[in-house]
């Protein structure tokens, strides 16, 4: 009787191994059905990442370039159609149509053409840049997600709050009588010749970096490195330095004459001297209808390469009443941009001649500290906002 039960017993679990092996069988799909869908997802999320980091370049670019003004409108779409990034492992580039650069006043918009944005580039301050769908093929998740997936990214940049913190200014002074804005495309002298100087043996110069003659060339060739804003405390310093000063400002139209590298001081792409901000920004729309530097000037075309806007500079605004005679400590006013007109001539005078910007643009470095002193409507960095 027990070999019988046994013997049953037996022919049961025989019965059972079909079973088992079925269930085991498709246990072992859905877990690499699982598997593959996880790389998949994490193929899709990557892919969307990289895309997401070319949006955001090429939205930032974009904002860059904007000035207030139609050519800056223009720049913005050039700078935001270039391949900025790559996606997926063989690095493919990533193309942004020139339609997909739209633009707007308000953060929300509504956001409209290049041609629209031009009738309007004063008020503009916002780029979005729509990245066009990538087809992402589907390696183990096919007979779920399909053979393929659409992946697109898109990106807001614009400009800033307004700054009162700044970088990348030059050390020197604009003097003011009183604590207001200037005029306009009005021009003033940012260095006095000898016996013009806004106290005995002052020449509107700033102790930055440095006191040494260096600071003044490299200063005014690249801008200081020391970050400052409006009620800071800086020194003057006291003589002409004209051959620095010089050498420094004239980096900015291709003459290099006190031997400074052209790859840490490039000049503008425009050098044309005696044009006011309006004819510099009208060449730049134009395109070719600039006069650019002298060739030779350059190492190679990568190293020092012409570059766009190096003649439009941060300038400390400093009232008149701060200055003594001799070195002291004197309290910055604010900030603003000025257009450098000419280069330096030779001697010991050689004024500074910069024209008053004032529409709102995005130019250098700088912050926004709440607890800082009062910030310059007119100056911006681009920064992306989504």
């Amino acid at each position: 009787m027990k070999q019988t039960r046994h013997s049953q017993s037996l022919r049961e679990r025989r019965g059972e191994r079909g079973s088992v092996l079925v269930v085991s069988t498709f246990g072992m799909l859905a877990l690499l059905l699982a598997a593959g869908l996880c790389i998949d997802i994490s193929h899709f999320y990557l892919v969307r990442s990289e895309l997401q980091n070319a949006a955001d370049a090429a939205a930032l670019a974009g904002a860059s370039a904007l000035n207030s003004d139609d050519g800056g409108i223009m720049k913005a779409a050039d700078y935001a159609v270039q391949s900025l990034n790559s996606y997926e492992f063989n690095k493919k580039g990533v193309t942004i149509p020139r339609a997909n650069v739209l633009f707007a006043k308000n953060l929300d918009g509504p956001y409209i053409s290049e041609a629209a944005a031009k009738g309007q580039a004063r008020n503009i301050r916002f780029v979005k840049v729509l990245v066009p769908p990538a087809a992402v093929t589907t390696t183990f998740a096919a007979p779920v997600l399909g053979a393929s997936r659409n992946v697109a990214a898109d990106a807001q940049a614009g400009m800033s709050v307004p700054l009162n913190i700044f970088c990348d200014y030059i050390p020197v002074t604009v003097i003011d009588s009183e604590p207001t804005y200037f005029v306009k495309g009005q021009t003033y002298t940012i260095r006095r010749p000898p016996g013009g100087a806004v106290t005995p043996g002052n020449y509107q110069i700033l102790s930055i970096d440095n006191p040494g003659g260096n600071d003044d060339r490299y200063g005014l060739g690249r801008g200081v490195r020391n970050c400052i804003g409006a009620g800071g405390f800086v020194q003057t310093k006291p003589g002409v330095t004209s051959g620095a000063v010089r050498q420094g400002i004239n980096t900015r139209f291709g003459d290099y004459g006190g031997g400074l590298d052209p790859l840490e001081f490039p000049p503008d792409e425009n050098v044309q001297e005696n044009i006011n901000y309006q004819q510099y920004l009208d060449a730049q729309q134009a395109r070719d209808a600039k006069q650019t530097p002298a060739s030779g000037t350059f190492q190679s075309p990568a190293v020092g390469s012409p570059t766009r806007n190096r003649r439009i500079v941060l300038i400390p605004i400093i009232l008149k009443s701060e200055f003594d005679s001799g070195r002291d400590s004197v309290q910055i006013n604010r900030f603003a941009a000025f257009f450098l007109q000419t280069k330096i001539g030779g001697g010991n005078g050689g004024e500074v001649t910069v024209e008053y910007i004032e529409i709102r643009l995005v130019v250098g470095r700088g912050g926004h500290d709440p607890n800082g002193g009062t910030p310059s409507p007119e100056l911006s960095i681009p920064v992306i906002y989504r």
